[in-house]
C-alpha cells in the first residue's frame, strides 16, 4: 500500500472513504458529520488540504489530514476503511500519522502540534505519537438522555431559564464575544485543557476558538437558543460561559462551559448546564453530549451527578519542539 499526497486526488476519489466515515461518526458517537465531509471535499478539490492517503491498486483505504495555525499544526482527522481496519489497519493508521507527523515536525516555524481523535478509542492509534515525543492525555465522550426532567433529575415545569441569586443566566448574544473570550483564557489558566488547546491560553487565542465554534461548522453548528452567558449581578461581570452546537437533527454538543474559579461551588455549572439542556428538550432534541478531560476529576464527577455517562475514551496528543 502507498502513501500518497492528499493533493493528487479528487473528491470522487475520497468521496466513498468519507461517505464510511460520515456513518462511523453517526454509528459511534451520534453525529452527523457530513458537513464537514462536505467541507473536505471541497477543499481536496481545491488542491489545498495538506495531508496523505493510503491507496492500493487505485482506491483509498485510509487518510489523514491537517491545517497550519501560525506556528501550530493540527491534525485534523484519520480514517482507515472497515475493510483495511480489520486486516492491516493499524499498520496503515501507522503510516499516515507518521508521514503526517514527520511533514509537520519538519515544516519551518511549526513549533507545536495538536491531535484529536474522536472515533479512535484511546490507546489504537498512540505509538506513532508516543514515539515522536508527543504527550497523551485520555478524553472522555459522555451523553445525556433528554427525555427525563432537567440535568439535575428534577422535573423541570417551567420553560424560564435558573439563575442562582446573586447571578444571571441570559443567552448568548454576538456582544459577549470580547468578555468571553477574557473569561475563557481566565478560566483556563494553568488548567490541563490549555495544555492540550494552546488558543485557551491568550484572548486572541480564544476569540479565534470562538469563532471557530460559533461561525465555521468543523465542530456542528452553532445552537444559539442553547448557549448562554452568566453574570454576576452587583457588576455585570462575566462569570460564566456554556455553548452548544447541534451536531444532528435531535443531538446536541457542548463546546464549551466554563465557570470563574472563584464562583465555582455557586451551582453555575449546574445552572447553564440545565439551561441548555431544558432549551434542546423544549425543541425535541434526544441527547446531549460533551467531552471533558479525564484528568479534570471534579468536571468528570459532576457531569457524571447531572446524569452523564462516559460513551468513549479517546486520545489527545500534543508535541512541542
Amino acid at each position: 500500500m502507498e502513501i500518497i499526497d492528499l493533493r493528487h486526488f479528487t473528491s470522487a476519489d475520497l468521496r466513498p472513504l468519507l461517505e464510511e466515515e460520515t456513518q462511523a461518526w453517526g454509528r459511534l458517537l451520534s453525529w452527523d458529520y457530513s458537513s464537514s465531509a462536505d467541507m473536505i471535499l471541497r477543499y481536496v478539490d481545491a488542491r489545498i488540504l495538506p495531508g496523505y492517503a493510503a491507496v492500493e491498486r487505485g482506491r483509498l483505504h485510509g487518510y489523514s489530514f491537517f491545517v497550519y495555525e501560525g506556528g501550530k499544526g493540527v491534525i485534523g482527522d484519520l480514517f482507515v476503511a472497515t475493510e483495511s481496519a480489520n486486516g492491516s489497519g493499524h499498520a496503515v493508521e501507522t503510516r499516515l500519522i507518521t508521514h503526517v507527523v514527520e511533514t509537520l515536525q519538519q515544516s519551518p516555524g511549526v513549533r507545536r502540534i495538536e491531535a484529536q481523535l474522536l472515533v479512535h478509542k484511546t490507546g489504537t492509534v498512540s505509538r506513532p505519537f508516543t514515539e515522536q515525543g508527543f504527550r497523551q492525555f485520555p478524553r472522555l465522550f459522555m451523553t445525556l438522555p433528554l427525555s427525563n426532567g432537567s440535568v439535575s433529575g428534577k422535573s423541570q415545569k417551567s420553560a424560564g431559564i435558573i439563575s442562582p441569586a446573586p447571578f444571571e443566566i441570559r443567552p448568548w448574544s454576538e456582544q459577549d464575544y470580547q468578555p468571553a473570550a477574557a473569561l475563557i483564557m481566565t478560566c483556563y489558566k494553568g488548567h490541563i485543557d490549555s495544555e492540550i488547546n494552546d488558543q485557551y491560553r491568550t484572548t486572541q487565542g480564544a476569540l479565534r476558538f470562538l469563532n471557530n465554534i460559533v461561525r465555521f461548522p468543523g465542530c456542528g453548528f452553532f445552537d444559539g437558543p442553547a448557549s448562554f452567558a452568566a453574570f454576576e449581578k452587583k457588576t455585570g461581570n462575566m462569570v460564566g460561559l456554556i455553548l452548544c452546537s447541534r451536531v444532528k437533527a435531535d443531538v446536541g454538543h457542548i463546546t464549551q462551559v466554563c465557570v470563574l474559579p472563584e464562583y465555582r461551588g455557586a451551582h453555575l455549572g449546574w445552572a447553564l448546564m440545565d439551561a441548555s439542556a431544558n432549551s434542546l428538550r423544549r425543541r425535541g432534541f434526544s441527547m446531549l453530549s460533551l467531552t471533558v478531560t479525564e484528568a479534570n476529576h471534579n468536571a468528570v464527577e459532576l457531569y457524571k451527578h447531572l446524569g452523564f455517562g462516559i460513551e468513549r475514551v479517546f486520545d489527545a496528543f500534543v508535541w512541542e519542539g
